[in-house]
């Protein structure tokens, strides 16, 4: 072939394990990487503002990997393919599927279009394990709850394919003076203060920085994953999440990587196969973002479209985004999202609950903000965890389990590591009362230089007549007809 091929990137910036990219490598064709900003199409959509500096760095990265051939562009891909391929003389346009439903609905409008002038359009699995089509239980119908989707679906059509290696050397098509500069793309924040700057300093955002965090992980964190990944100071979790949503390494490549690691290293079952099953869970958020498109706007359930959610003040969300609740772990956790973009899966569950039980907000508040605020931001697997926590999605926790956050800090931060990282105002108080510091008797409170109210928020709500109100909210929608 000796037209080139537009390899379209799009949450899968890497070389590695790229079907799109292999098979256009495979056929000898030279190649225009291409990365298109669509926020018109995105509409209520659009990448949040961490993601947008993640994207930013990641951008910057791949194109170095790509020996500074990647064509940067914005604006609607629709418009935008159709007047690159007259500018490059392109014949095929190569991409790896992506499942979110503008996305979809826009994809297969460009496809059809291409097609009519003789284009030819490949799209690949890049970015799954299993596509959501392929898993249906025996009626036909996809699965809503997770344990047999993964048994019975997942497991029993077959492990994921192995990955593919990265093209040894790619020949790239003229696409002179078509890219725009980096910053023309507007992706990082203006006049913000430094945020985007610290909260990138503990990342390397890269293909090779997903395979080093990676191999940290198999390394200091696999063995013992079960149970070490519910305390939030320890290195238990494998921090992937970022790198897996964006695409700088492939989900075949960390499922096979742990696999043959655990093999080689003798890791007991419990925490591999825990490991694997988490990623399934990603699967199984994708397969219900895809199954059912409205996933990120109406409850699963359609019984809780009758909830009475309250109606939150803006300083009542504030305290919450800001990890000024005046419950330790809490606070701890949305803390560590503000200050880092990302936060333990434990403690995404504890505040996910206290938003929508003890303050009794509907999960879009929380599913909102996570959105904004999160690098590895995911429009499944955010709205399928919000729901879950909601107790209105699928294989949802029931809505009567509403976390204690201070038993969860006591049993979960047991040392008080995590908490006195992030709130350092508490980091002298005796561990007896650092995950409920209003019970600290006065002497205590003042050796360790906190004023309750002051220094440290007082409890915004309390827990017992919170946990009360919600339970009754419960009660009040299963009395309905």
């Amino acid at each position: 072939m000796t037209e080139p091929i537009i390899i379209w990137f799009r949450q899968d910036l890497r070389r590695g394990d790229h079907p799109a990219l292999s098979a256009a490598y495979e056929q000898g064709a030279s190649i225009i990487p291409l990365y298109i900003l669509d926020d018109e199409n995105a509409d209520e959509y659009k990448i949040g503002a961490a993601g947008r500096v993640w994207l930013h760095h990641a951008l910057d990265s791949l194109n170095k990997d790509l020996s500074g051939h990647l064509v940067l562009v914005k604006g609607d891909a629709r418009k935008i393919l159709p007047d690159l391929i007259e500018k490059t003389g392109a014949k095929a346009v190569y991409w790896n599927r992506c499942y979110e439903p503008w996305r979809i609905q826009r994809d297969k409008d460009i496809k059809s279009s291409l097609e009519s002038y003789d284009i030819e359009v490949k799209s690949f699995n890049g970015s799954l394990l299993w596509e959501p089509w392929t898993i249906k239980n025996k009626s036909g119908e996809p699965y809503k709850v997770f344990s047999p989707y993964y048994r019975k679906g997942c497991l029993a059509s077959g492990g994921p394919n192995e990955p593919c290696s990265a093209p040894d050397r790619l020949t790239y098509g003229n696409a002179e003076n078509l890219s725009l500069d980096l910053t023309d793309l507007d992706l990082l924040p203006v006049d913000e203060g430094n945020w985007h700057q610290t909260s990138i300093q503990d990342w390397v955002i890269s293909e090779d920085g997903a395979q080093d965090r990676l191999n940290e992980f198999l390394e200091d964190g696999l063995k013992g994953y079960k149970e070490g990944r519910n305390n939030p100071a320890e290195d238990h979790v494998s921090r992937l999440s970022p790198y897996l949503h964006w695409g700088h390494i492939s989900p075949r490549q960390v499922w096979h990587g742990a696999k043959s690691y655990a093999h080689a290293h003798d890791i007991p079952s419990r925490d591999i196969d825990h490991f694997c099953s988490e990623l399934a869970w990603r699967e199984f958020s994708y397969s219900l973002l895809y199954h059912f498109p409205d996933l990120p706007k109406k409850n699963l359930q359609d019984k809780f479209d009758h909830f009475p959610w309250r109606e939150p003040t803006e300083e009542e969300m504030n305290r919450w985004r800001y990890g000024q609740t005046g419950y330790p772990i809490v606070d701890a956790a949305m803390r560590e999202l503000y200050q880092t973009g990302y936060m333990h899966n434990r403690c995404r569950m504890v505040v996910g609950s206290f938003l929508v039980k003890h303050m009794l907000c509907h999960w879009h508040y929380g599913e909102k903000w996570f959105w904004d605020c999160l690098f590895d931001a995911d429009l499944a697997n955010n709205s399928a965890s919000w729901q879950w926590i909601a107790g209105s999605g699928a294989d949802a926790a029931p809505y009567f389990r509403i976390f204690n956050p201070m038993t969860q800090g006591e049993k979960f931060d047991c040392d008080g590591e995590y908490i006195r990282h992030y709130i350092h105002e508490l980091k002298d108080l005796p561990q007896k009362y650092l995950n409920k510091p209003w019970e600290a008797p006065k002497e205590t409170l003042e050796k360790a230089g906190v004023i309750l109210g002051e220094t440290y928020p007082e409890p915004m709500v309390d827990h017992m007549a919170a946990r009360e109100r919600a339970l009754a909210a419960f009660q009040s929608l299963k009395d309905k007809p």
